[in-house]
């Protein structure tokens, strides 16, 4: 048994065996991609028709959080100590509208993360090595009325994370202190 397990690590290769996950966004396949899409909706012309096309919605777009005139002040204006002047004037139009303002929040990603490296080592817990790839995409868009007053967008282009977390102990880590704590 024990040789057909070690035969079968060493064909299959052993880094085939640790644990990978996927994160991704159904509309749009690259951070550009999204960044394009809130580009091209233009502030006092773009409608809910516009958005209802490009798969804006919250319906066609998951993720998003629709938010009300009062999300909407208290993400803009919250403890600021800038004046109704210098904020966009797409901003203000929306906090002046009152009960006519709601906006969206887009949160897009595609993430990857993998763990990568020694199997036995990962398997045993003696170190673990995490591999996050993408990117992340998140824009506001702000309507009065159902058309666009506002958009705007930011996130991150490239995400590479490497998170390598090592225990000398290896299994036996975890257990030190509850094995105290349980032996009184």
């Amino acid at each position: 048994m024990g040789f057909a397990l070690t035969l079968a690590l060493h064909a299959t290769g052993c880094s085939s065996l640790l644990p990978k996950a996927h994160t991704e966004s159904p509309t749009f396949q690259t951070f550009d991609e999204a960044r394009q899409a809130i580009e091209a909706l233009v502030p006092t012309k773009s409608g809910l028709a516009t958005l209802t096309e490009m798969g804006l919605t919250p319906t066609k777009q998951p993720n998003t959080v629709i938010l009300t005139h009062a999300d909407v002040v208290r993400r803009v204006v919250n403890g600021s100590v800038l004046s109704k002047e210098d904020l966009d004037p797409g901003i203000v139009t929306c906090i002046n509208a009152r009960d006519a303002c709601r906006g969206w929040e887009l949160n897009v990603a595609n993430i990857t993360k993998a763990r990568t490296g020694n199997f036995l080592a990962d398997f045993v817990n003696f170190k673990r090595r995490t591999e996050t790839t993408g990117w992340r995409f998140n824009a506001l868009i702000l309507l009065v009325n159902d058309v666009v007053v506002y958009r705007g967008w930011g996130g991150q282009p490239v995400v590479n994370e490497v998170e390598v977390n090592t225990n000398p102990l290896g299994p036996l880590q975890d257990m030190g202190p509850s094995a105290v704590t349980n032996a009184r």
